[in-house]
């Protein structure tokens, strides 16, 4: 009995993550997008990435900031990245707490826990350096940031990685691997703007 209860503990931590995370929740919460908002240079930077439906969806809402700026875009997309894997890391730390778990389990999310650590710390140092315009040339820049948000990537996959290779099974692993998915669909996202905007201003 002490496992199922610990199982419904872990399900309602993936629904409220996936209500924290998926864009199309955040949607419905979000103030509904004016007519006149034109949605067409988001549709267009999507429609270049290898998830255009998820970045139009997550995107579009905030048309009326991002206007035509490349670079607003590629700094909303870093927020969004870097929010949804701050909200990531927090369920997987409390899902790594819960009774009921096998050992390789647990040490299998302490570890995700520890990469998504490092990807947060790569989007963070990545937005600062949006902002930064003294000192390194924008080429010395872009650079960096391309390096940390494909670290940051990077990171995301090995915690996906680190699933398949352990004794998880069941529930617990296909929820883990959605949550992270999500996450790792929105850094890809965000890197393809970065390469996107770092090219189109050489």
């Amino acid at each position: 009995m002490a496992n199922i209860g610990s199982y419904f503990s872990i399900s309602a931590i993936f629904i409220f993550a996936l209500f924290t995370i998926s864009p199309s929740f955040c949607l419905a919460a979000r103030k509904f997008l004016s007519p006149e908002t034109d949605t067409k240079f988001i549709k267009t930077w999507c429609d270049a990435t290898t998830y255009p439906d998820l970045c139009f969806v997550t995107f579009s809402s905030y048309a009326a900031e991002i206007q035509d700026s490349p670079k607003t875009l590629t700094t909303k997309s870093l927020f969004v990245a870097l929010n949804s894997t701050r909200s990531a890391s927090k369920n997987l730390t409390d899902i790594s707490k819960t009774q009921g778990l096998k050992p390789r389990e647990t040490e299998a999310l302490q570890d995700c826990v520890e990469e998504i650590g490092d990807s947060i710390d790569e989007l963070k140092r990545s937005i600062v350096e949006m902002d930064e315009t003294a000192g390194k040339s924008f080429a010395f820049r872009m650079s960096d940031i391309q390096t940390w948000v494909s670290g940051a990537l990077t990171d995301e996959d090995t915690c996906m990685d680190g699933f398949s290779e352990t004794a998880i099974e069941g529930d617990v692993k296909a929820n883990m691997r959605t949550l992270i998915e999500k996450v790792a669909h929105l850094t890809s996202i965000s890197l393809a703007f970065v390469n996107h905007y770092a090219g189109a201003n050489k």
